[in-house]
């Protein structure tokens, strides 16, 4: 990297200190301004903020490996998480801001009652907040040593500290690099621990200090930064190869003179459908198409209902979801799939033979090749600033998220009235701050047993895969309990432990545990005592949730065929923008990289069938936006008791309020 390079970088980190400080004052009043910056956001800040998020540094590398080894068409794993994030906006986040708390494991006690409740709520905070949360975090942190470890060499500027963190490395067997081999092992494994100790020390200071604010602000920028220089990167690598009409011929030669990585054939690597796609079978279709569902952000779960309570209103809420899946799903694909596939063509140096993790993780650096050898001064700092700041943006909201679990759900909840504490909204932004320092620990300590980024990515889909159905039924049914809540948790590890030792096929383990995880969710709640009235009308008044709620509806002196009908309108708009969107990135996807079209398009071998085929997909999403946006966000409900037209009881005490006043 070049001075102005650095520059650039140290901007960056300027501005995220800057950042913290500003908002540490508001931050450290109490828990609600430190996690849910006082429920203060826009809906297209939220959005950008969840975009940034799960931007990340490990997520282009993954792209790059699933382009390269499996093609395009199982690049729909990510994609296909666009009906989740709509189902969020459209369906559940006006209930997630009307029940005011901090955590999906407080949402526990007041969804359910009793002993069972407590017990679910200890168990989320251990599950969603250390283990699912501590294994995403490394997967993050082992992405973020691949991108350093090419331009931050602290060997050549500062030597009397890499030889004994080099030595210390070597003794404990600790190596973290790419590339495993070769006698300067030790010596790129401290450059690579020096580098994260540097992101990690500037990540931990803002996100700490200022809370979900700084986190969000921070956010903005990175996302700019990461879509400049990757749109960069883009029209560089695609001019490198001859321009986007020559990409489908390049592959032809290519391949036809030493195959394709991993054995890929062009129409395989380039195919949005499972018509041309390579083991596209029955069990991987139907894991693509239920992966959105069956998966432990179903229904938010996490920092994207975090990022929904923290908005202003409903309305912005959703407008967070739409920007969020247009920015994640539709503008980041279409910069990502010229790149992946012209690099294939830049690197074409795979070994004949090798497969597996070893092929995935050398595809997977191909993405940090590109930038290196690429990008000229300048470009290649924005480009980096912007991998370091989608690290940052990662590790910012998993560090927020996972210590709002211990703070509220840990330490608040049980601890302190075991102790006979009474802490204060000062003293308990102080313990949020210091779990951020735990959870950073545990997730370095399972970095260092990752290999390949990709292979951590389906177990983080593992550990989630049977609770996701249930997630989203407490919302929607009124029969689901506790028992029912904690069966599926429970259910889902166990069967994920056991899958992994019997059974080999990716697919079939995931289906494994999502079928037995919500099996043993529903069938352990209708086996046991439904939840008590009381309980039940008292969280329908208080969170209106959409859906089957019948006799609890009438009890709380409402019609429970309103909610019916916005859970319709709900879907149709989450199922009609999920769509919308979905043809548009296949439409402009497959002209920017000369995807085959299906077989069944006319001329489909002909210039005009692929004209035909992207032309068609790009008119018919736009054609639809309209409509669905029409049923997510102008379709106003009926007038229900007590509350004013189109408004949750939420924002007709705050109307009630400003009237008032």
């Amino acid at each position: 990297m070049g001075v102005f390079d650095s520059l650039i970088l140290t901007g960056f980190i300027v501005y995220a200190a800057v950042t913290g400080f500003r908002a540490k004052k508001a931050a450290g009043r109490d828990l609600e301004q430190y996690f849910l910056a006082g429920r203060s956001l826009p809906g297209w800040k939220a959005g950008v903020s969840m975009a940034s998020t799960q931007f990340a540094a490990d997520t282009p590398l993954v792209v790059m490996g699933l382009i390269a080894t499996s093609g395009v068409f199982f690049v729909w794993r990510f994609w296909i998480y666009g009906l989740a994030f709509l189902l969020m906006g459209f369906v559940l986040a006006a209930s997630w801001r009307n029940v005011r708390v901090l955590t999906d494991a407080e949402l526990s006690e007041v969804r359910y009652g009793g002993k069972a409740a407590a017990a679910l709520r200890g168990m989320k905070a251990v599950y969603f907040g250390t283990v699912f949360n501590c294994v995403v975090l490394a997967m993050v942190l082992l992405a973020a040593t691949r991108i350093a470890e090419p331009f931050l060499v602290w060997h050549e500027w500062i030597p009397w500290l890499v030889e004994p963190v080099s030595g210390l490395l070597e003794r404990w067997g600790l190596a973290l690099t790419a590339d495993r081999t070769g006698g300067e092992l030790w010596l790129r494994s401290a450059n690579n621990v020096l580098s994260l100790l540097l992101i990690l020390l500037v990540t931990v200071f803002y996100s700490t200090t200022g809370g979900l604010r700084s986190v969000v602000n921070t956010d903005l920028l990175q996302f700019v930064l990461m879509m400049t220089g990757s749109l960069v990167l883009a029209v560089i690598v695609v001019r490198e190869v001859g321009g986007i009409g020559a990409i489908p011929e390049r592959l032809d030669l290519l391949f036809a003179e030493q195959g394709g990585p991993g054995g890929i054939g062009v129409r395989e690597m380039l195919a949005f459908t499972p018509g041309w796609a390579r083991d596209a079978t029955i069990l991987v279709v139907a894991v693509i198409a239920l992966q959105w569902l069956a998966q432990i952000n179903a229904d938010g779960t996490g920092y994207l209902a975090q990022r929904s309570m923290a908005c202003r209103t409903d309305r912005d809420a959703k407008q967070a979801a739409v920007v969020f899946t247009v920015a994640q799903v539709l503008l980041r694909s279409l910069v990502w799939l010229p790149i992946g596939v012209c690099l294939v063509l830049l690197f074409p140096d795979w070994e004949a033979g090798v497969d597996g993790t070893a092929l995935q993780a050398d595809r997977e650096f191909t993405f940090v090749r590109g930038i290196a050898e690429y990008l000229p001064a300048g470009v290649l700092g924005l480009l980096v600033t912007g991998m370091f700041a989608a690290l940052a943006s990662t590790v910012d909201t998993h560090l927020n998220w996972g210590s709002s679990y211990w703070t509220n759900d840990i330490y608040k909840r049980f601890i302190c009235p075991a102790l006979g504490l009474e802490p204060s909204g000062r003293g308990l932004v102080w313990v949020a701050r210091g779990s951020n320092i735990l959870i950073l620990a545990i997730a370095i300590a399972i970095m260092f047993r990752l290999e390949s980024i990709r292979h951590a990515w389906e177990t983080s889909l593992l550990i989630g895969a049977g609770v996701g159905v249930i997630l989203v039924l407490r919302w929607i049914w009124w029969r689901v309990n506790a028992w029912g809540e904690l069966a599926a948790i429970a259910g889902s590890l166990m069967l994920m432990l056991l899958v992994l030792l019997l059974v080999e096929s990716g697919p079939v383990q995931w289906l494994l545990v999502a079928a037995g995880g919500t099996a043993a969710g529903i069938g352990v709640s209708l086996l046991t005592r439904p939840e008590a009235i009381p309980r039940l009308t008292d969280f329908y008044r208080r969170a209106r949730p959409p859906g089957f709620w019948g006799h609890v509806a009438k009890e709380a002196g409402m019609s429970p065929s309103e909610e019916r009908r916005r859970l319709g309108y709900g879907l149709m708009a989450t199922f009609g923008g999920g769509f919308s969107i979905f043809c548009l990135l296949t439409g402009l996807g497959s002209w920017l990289i000369g995807s085959p079209p299906p077989e069944w398009v006319p001329w489909w071998e002909t210039a005009g069938g692929q004209w035909l085929w992207s032309g068609g997909l790009v008119l018919l999403g736009a054609a639809l936006v309209p409509l669905w946006w029409r049923w997510g966000f102008e379709v106003r409900p009926a007038k229900a008791a007590g509350y004013g037209e189109n408004m949750t009881p939420l924002e007709t005490v705050e109307q009630e309020g400003i009237e008032a006043s």
